[in-house]
């Protein structure tokens, strides 16, 4: 019991903060001077190639740096920002249905055992009789039916910084977008790992190309908390057997 009410007492402390949050006003965004992308853009870490020096300055108009005219400027390192595109259009329905029947009968009689029957029938009450001893009839039938339908479709386009490059030249992402309209916070979220091949030359990526793909869209504010069920029943919910 204590440990449920640890549990209560501690969810319901976490939903009141977020609420308090935006009690009487807007819902405040979320800090960026602590993110991990700034982190990754102020501490960009070392260069992972030298470039080499020009041997005459200004002698040609073809550089392979990043800043030339003809020049990569895909994100490759840490702290580069590139655009993450999702585009979903998912669909599914799936219907399944089940049906089973069971019938049984048994039955047993001894009319005649040495007699034993019609001595015990004089002993029983009037209308009862030892003809038939045991009689059983079982039956069982059980049916079931089930469909899923699900229609998803998501069209957005965030910025993501590169937070790190994994010792494989592989890619870890990471973007958040929050736009405030009046009460309402809408929230978009994206991390994954994503190969620097993979990258469009307009420093682009579509969200199937991201592996471990986590994309969340959301909102909070006063509107979305009138449509989530409170804390405390919430709780019940999860703890209560029935």
């Amino acid at each position: 019991m204590k440990m449920i009410a640890g549990c209560v007492l501690l969810a319901a402390g976490a939903g009141c903060a977020d609420r308090i949050d935006h009690l009487g006003k807007a819902p405040s965004f979320t800090p960026t001077d602590t993110s991990a992308e700034r982190s990754a853009m102020v501490n960009a870490g070392l260069p992972q190639t030298v470039e080499r020096r020009r041997m005459i300055d200004g002698a040609s108009l073809w550089d392979g740096g990043r800043q030339s005219l003809l020049g990569d400027r895909r994100a490759m390192q840490r702290g580069d920002i590139l655009t993450v595109v999702v585009e979903i259009n998912d669909k599914a329905e799936i219907s399944n249905s089940t049906a089973r029947s069971r019938g049984g009968s048994e039955s047993m009689g001894v009319p005649n055992l040495f007699g034993i029957p019609q001595r015990i029938d004089e002993s029983l009450p009037e209308g009862a009789s030892m003809a038939n001893a045991v009689g059983l009839n079982s039956s069982s039938n059980s049916s079931g039916d089930g469909s899923v339908k699900r229609n998803e479709k998501l069209t957005l386009r965030v910025a993501a910084t590169i937070l790190n490059v994994l010792p494989n030249g592989v890619l870890e992402i990471s973007g958040s977008q929050e736009v405030r309209v009046n009460f309402e916070i809408r929230e978009l979220l994206v991390t994954g790992y994503v190969r620097p091949a993979d990258i469009s030359r307009q420093n682009e990526i579509t969200y199937d190309k991201i592996a471990s793909a986590r994309v969340s869209y959301g909102g909070r504010g006063q509107i979305t908390d009138v449509q989530q069920p409170r804390i405390g029943q919430q709780v019940l919910d999860t703890i209560l057997p029935f």
